[in-house]
């Protein structure tokens, strides 16, 4: 891990148990979306491998189907150790950990509003930190949490679901 906003999606899997289940699965082995719903559940699967491909904590590849059937993705955890080589401020960190941490109505509140101000055209992670008065960094962490909000360089961009 070298970038301190990769641990957002980190904390959100391990904090979760169903995204746990999930994540433990794939690290045993190459799973399709399919196989992980009959595991844990469709209702939680399309959120989780959003954001561990956020996290850069899956990978995934095709698998070769049965004659006349179709291709189906299939993912696996990308790493079976941890390693952080990053340095950030103590506010920054603080704002990381409150993000993945939180169950505050009051962000709710704030992300619903930057999507609408992404979807309206304002992507710069900057101009809605002062917008909302808060630090650039909360706004990262907010889109590295939502499953269909990512950071693309110096902005804010949304997501599709996984295929």
């Amino acid at each position: 891990m070298n970038d301190p906003l990769e641990i957002v999606p980190l904390i959100i899997t391990f904090n979760n148990s169903q995204y746990k289940k999930v994540y433990d699965l794939l690290a045993k082995q190459w799973m399709t979306q399919e196989e992980l719903c009959n595991e844990v559940g469709a209702e939680c699967v399309d959120d989780c491998l959003a954001i561990l491909q956020k996290g850069n904590l899956i990978e995934e590849q095709w698998r070769m189907p049965e004659p006349g059937k179709t291709p189906a993705k299939e993912y696996r955890t990308t790493y079976s150790r941890f390693r952080a080589g990053f340095q950030c401020s103590m506010e920054d960190l603080g704002d990381l950990l409150y993000v993945a941490n939180s169950t505050d109505e009051d962000l709710r509140e704030m992300v619903e509003k930057i999507e609408a101000d992404v979807q309206a055209g304002t992507t710069s992670y900057n101009d809605l930190a002062r917008k909302y008065q808060v630090s650039p960094m909360l706004v990262k962490g907010l889109a590295k949490r939502m499953p269909h909000l990512d950071v693309k360089g110096q902005g804010l961009v949304i997501l599709g679901r996984p295929e």
